[in-house]
């Protein structure tokens, strides 16, 4: 399975990715703003969706708002 981002480059375990789009994370008031890095992310049964740490939880991303670092 190919899990891609935002520009079609490929996404692995371990990489490092920006957030290109404020986002307002459901369930929290937390606003993940543009320009964000995450490192280290995981992927998921899913090909349009990544998990990373923030803290101490765990949010899982649609690949259509990350851009590879």
């Amino acid at each position: 399975m190919d899990v891609k981002d935002s520009n079609g480059n490929l996404l692995q375990d371990g990489d490092s990715v920006l957030v290109i789009k404020d986002l307002k994370v459901k369930g929290s008031s937390l606003v993940l703003k543009r320009g964000k890095t995450f490192k280290n992310i995981r992927l998921t049964g899913s090909s349009e969706e990544v998990e990373c740490r923030e803290g101490k939880a765990t949010l899982v991303l649609k690949t259509c708002f990350l851009k590879k670092a």
